[in-house]
């Protein structure tokens, strides 16, 4: 297993201001292989617990080890499955974790799907309180993508910090003509300033895409046009000058 890291880029100033950890499997016979591929697996045979565990600690380590070096300091979010996001020793794991490496809980993000929220309510509002009173920022991935994300959206007012516009709506956005994807993502937009939620646009692959978004005021930017999923020590270098320059 091994993390790739994607910044995500304040647009205006191509200023990196945080990053992704995404884990991939690196088979000795096959290569590397998409978590889309074998995460179903970690969480039918129970192991998507410890393989949660590792990428925390995992992506702990390395932001301390880019701040030891003196590079900007920066959130990393990770991905907690539903399944992982329910373990009752989640919220002590991941305190040992920082302990353990000494990251201030403010460099660590946590990312769910909305597939996290249709579980147990009361379990999930208590496990998000217990996370924000850390000083962990919540973000909400794939947002748009779930048949309740407005009414759930609603309802966990105030206990999520970002919202992830899933890529399928990034895909069609167009300025030559109005799409039905550039009124759902500017609305979007518009839903997360009024509830005082950051955004972030996931899957920026071209130039229009960026224009459209920055005209909706979505200037947190996700995506191929600044950089693919990166290793550690190639994220360095970028860090190194806190700048990430649009992909030609």
């Amino acid at each position: 297993m091994e993390l790739y890291y994607q910044p995500k880029v304040f647009a205006k100033t191509k200023q990196i201001i945080g990053a992704e950890a995404l884990i991939r499997w690196n088979h000795p016979v096959h290569g590397m292989i998409s978590p889309a591929e074998f995460i179903p697996l970690a969480e039918q045979t129970g192991l998507i617990k410890e393989i949660g565990k590792w990428v925390t600690r995992t992506a702990c380590i390395q932001n301390k080890i880019w701040q030891n070096a003196k590079l900007p300091m920066i959130p990393i979010s990770i991905n907690l499955s539903a399944t992982h996001f329910l373990e009752k020793d989640l919220i002590s794991n991941i305190v040992q974790t920082l302990k353990e490496t000494s990251l201030e809980p403010k460099y660590l993000e946590i990312e769910i799907t909305e597939t996290s929220l249709l579980e147990e309510e009361e379990i999930v509002f208590s496990i998000l309180e217990e996370l924000r009173n850390l000083g962990i920022k919540i973000s909400l991935d794939d947002f748009g993508t779930g048949y309740s994300s407005l009414s759930y959206l609603n309802r966990f007012k105030g206990k999520l910090d970002i919202l992830k516009i899933d890529r399928s709506f990034i895909r069609d956005l167009s300025s030559s003509h109005e799409e039905d994807s550039n009124f759902i993502v500017n609305m979007i937009i518009q839903l997360s300033h009024q509830l005082k939620m950051e955004v972030i646009a996931e899957g920026v692959e071209t130039n229009e895409q960026l224009q459209v978004l920055q005209k909706y005021n979505c200037n947190i930017i996700q995506g191929y046009l600044f950089s693919k999923p990166i290793t550690a020590s190639k994220f360095a270098d970028l860090l190194k000058t806190s700048l990430c320059e649009k992909q030609d």
